[in-house]
């Protein structure tokens, strides 16, 4: 299934450490489609390790997730306009 993990992390004293620890955290499980936005190919143990992990490393009193269930059929439900054209998750291969 496809979900939509987006951040809003405060700019407070830790802020910074805790935004690229998000950032990476979310690397690890989708690719950045916008700053603080991240398309995200999981299953359903994947889901839950993912949002452990997130909501482990951000301030639940200044911090905020949003995570949007697509599903599988989710290329019906997404539409792309403009530049930094996405990569196709199921598709398109990555060398490291």
């Amino acid at each position: 299934m496809k979900v939509l993990v987006c951040y809003d992390v405060a700019r407070d004293d830790n802020g910074a450490r805790r935004l690229r620890k998000v950032a990476r955290i979310c690397e690890d499980y989708g690719i950045r489609v916008q700053y603080s936005v991240f398309e995200c190919l999981v299953d359903p143990a994947q889901l839950l390790m993912l949002k452990r992990s997130l909501e482990q490393a951000i301030n639940m009193k200044v911090d905020s997730l949003r995570y949007y269930h697509l599903g599988k059929n989710w290329k019906n439900k997404v539409e792309h306009v403009g530049a930094k054209v996405a990569i196709d998750m199921e598709n398109d291969l990555l060398l490291f």
